[in-house]
C-alpha cells in the first residue's frame, strides 16, 4: 500500500517557502506570489519554473545564500499540522498488524530540499518535488525539476510501476500489465488539499484507489473540499488533523483494513 501526499496545505499550513525564505528575501508572501503570477503571464511561463527562478533572482539581489544547506535550514522552520509528527509511526504499526507493507510518498510543487529537511522528511520512500541543480560550491543555479499540477500525475505512475528514478524514462514508458505492477492503483491513497491536486485525485480514484481532500481546521476551505466530493474528484474529506481517533485517522485505518481483506481474498483464491 502507498499513501502519496501533497505537502503545502496538506501536511503543513501554507506554502513551504513562506515560513522563513520569503521573509528573508525581504518580501511578503502575497507580494511574492502576486508578482510571480504576473511574471509567468508576461512570459507565458510555467508558474512553478517562474517562482523557482524568482527565488534565485530575489535571493541574489538581497545577498541571501541559496545553498542546499540553506534550503534545509528553511525547511526546519516548517510547522506541521496537528498529529503529523507521530502519524507515520502509528499508521505503519497498524498496517504491519494487518500484514500490509505501507510506503509513504510526497508529490509536491514545493521545494524538495526544504521538504526533506522537515521533521518528517525521513518518513518517505521518495520525495517527488521541485528541486534545483547546484554548482561545485553547493549553490543553487537553476531549476532541475519543476512539478506542476498536471505533471504530478506522472509520479503516481512511477509509484505504480516502481520507477522511482526521475531521470529514468525507460520503465515509466514501458508497457507493463496491470497485474505485474508492484503497487496496484487500488492500493494507492492520495491526500491533497486543493485544485492543484485534482488531476492526482481523479487519476487515483478512477483507477480504483482512494482520494482524500483535507482542509485546514477552522478555515473557510471546507466548502472547497466538499465540492471535490460533489464533482467526484475525491472519495472522502477530512480536517487536516492527523491525530489518533480523528476523521483522517479513521479513514486511513478503514482503507488499510479493506486492502488487507482484499489481499486475504486474493491469497485464498490462488490457493
Amino acid at each position: 500500500m502507498a499513501i502519496a501526499y501533497d505537502f503545502d496545505g496538506t501536511l503543513a499550513p501554507g506554502n513551504i517557502q513562506e515560513n522563513s525564505f520569503i521573509p528573508e528575501i525581504g518580501m511578503k508572501k502575497a507580494a511574492f506570489w502576486g508578482e510571480n503570477k504576473l511574471r509567468a503571464a508576461k512570459h507565458e511561463a510555467d508558474e512553478v519554473l517562474s517562482y523557482m527562478t524568482f527565488m534565485l533572482e530575489r535571493a541574489a539581489a538581497k545577498d541571501v545564500p541559496v545553498r542546499r544547506r540553506d534550503f534545509a535550514r528553511h525547511g526546519k522552520t516548517v510547522q506541521l499540522f496537528r498529529g503529523v509528527p507521530d502519524w507515520f509511526e502509528r499508521v505503519n504499526a497498524r498496517a504491519r498488524e494487518r500484514h500490509v507493507k505501507l510506503q509513504h510518498y510526497i508529490i509536491s510543487s514545493g521545494i524538495k530540499e526544504m521538504i526533506e529537511a522537515t521533521k518528517i522528511g525521513k518518513e518517505f520512500t521518495k520525495v517527488f518535488a521541485s528541486s534545483f541543480a547546484y554548482d561545485a560550491n553547493g549553490a543553487a543555479k537553476w531549476p532541475a525539476l519543476a512539478i506542476n499540477y498536471t505533471t504530478k500525475t506522472q509520479y503516481l505512475f512511477r509509484i505504480n510501476k516502481g520507477s522511482l528514478s526521475v531521470h529514468d524514462h525507460g520503465l515509466i514508458n514501458r508497457f507493463v500489465p496491470h497485474e505485474n505492477r508492484p503497487m496496484p492503483f487500488s492500493n494507492i491513497v492520495f491526500i491533497g488539499d486543493g485544485e492543484t491536486d485534482i488531476p492526482c485525485m481523479r487519476l487515483v480514484r478512477d483507477q480504483g484507489g482512494h482520494s482524500i481532500a483535507v482542509y485546514q481546521p477552522g478555515s473557510k476551505k471546507k466548502a472547497r473540499a466538499e465540492k471535490l466530493i460533489t464533482d467526484k474528484r475525491a472519495d472522502f474529506i477530512a480536517p487536516a488533523d492527523y491525530s489518533e481517533g480523528r476523521r483522517l485517522d479513521e479513514i486511513i485505518t478503514a482503507i488499510i483494513d479493506k486492502i488487507a481483506a482484499n489481499n486475504g481474498v486474493q491469497m485464498m483464491m490462488r490457493e
